[in-house]
C-alpha cells in the first residue's frame, strides 16, 4: 500500500504570505501548487489577520494537508513589524490547529541550509533550487518569491522528516561505550 502525505508550507507575512503544497508518495515528492496571499491592499491589520485565516482555511479545505511546515519569524530591529509578523504566523498556525494538522516550525537559516546548503542564501537562490528539485517550468515560476519560500518550508520539512532517526544519540566515544557495554571488546 502506498504511503502518501501532503505538506503545506507557509512563509508568513503581513503584506505577502507565501504558500506551497507538496505531495509525497512513497518518499517521492511532487509539486501540487504554490502561490501567495496578496494582503498589501488591506489597510486594517485585524482585517489582514482575518483574511489570512480565511485563505488558510480555503487551502486546508481544498488540499487537506497532513502537516504544516511554517517559517519561524526572525528577530528584527522593528518591534512593531515583529509583532505583526508573529500575529500573522499565529493565525496561520491557528487555522491548521483548528483542523488538527500537526505544526512544524523551521528557522529561516535551517530552511535555506536544507534547500541551498547556504544559510545566507537569497530568495532567488532558494527559488532556483526549488525550480530544479521539483522540475518547475520557468513559465510556472511565481512572480513573488514568497511563494517559493513557502514551498521551501514544505520541502525542508520533507527532507527533515525523511532522515533516518537514530535510536540512540551519543555525545562522545565515552558516551557510546557507556551506553553499549556489551558491544565493546577490550
Amino acid at each position: 500500500m502506498a504511503s502518501e502525505r501532503i505538506i503545506l508550507g507557509i512563509d508568513p507575512g503581513t503584506t505577502i504570505m507565501g504558500y506551497g503544497l507538496l505531495k509525497v508518495i512513497n518518499n517521492k515528492v511532487e509539486l501540487i501548487t504554490l502561490g501567495v496571499f496578496d494582503l498589501h491592499k488591506i489597510k486594517d491589520h485585524y482585517l489582514t489577520l482575518q483574511t489570512i485565516y480565511r485563505e488558510m482555511m480555503v487551502l486546508i479545505e481544498k488540499y487537506n494537508p497532513d502537516e504544516l511546515a511554517i517559517e519561524a519569524p526572525f528577530f528584527g530591529k522593528n518591534v512593531q513589524s515583529m509583532l505583526k509578523l508573529g500575529r500573522a504566523q499565529g493565525v496561520a498556525i491557528t487555522a491548521a490547529l483548528s483542523r488538527d494538522i500537526p505544526i512544524h516550525e523551521y528557522a529561516p537559516l535551517k530552511i535555506k541550509m536544507a534547500i541551498t546548503g547556504n544559510g545566507k542564501a537569497s530568495k532567488e537562490q532558494v527559488a532556483d533550487m526549488m525550480r530544479r528539485f521539483l522540475k518547475i517550468p520557468d513559465e510556472l515560476m511565481p512572480k513573488h518569491l514568497d511563494a517559493t519560500d513557502g514551498l521551501a518550508a514544505a520541502y525542508c520539512h520533507y527532507l527533515q522528516s525523511n532522515r533516518p532517526t537514530q535510536e540512540k544519540q551519543y555525545r562522545s566515544w565515552k558516551d557510546f561505550i557507556g551506553k553499549n557495554p556489551g558491544k565493546i571488546s577490550k
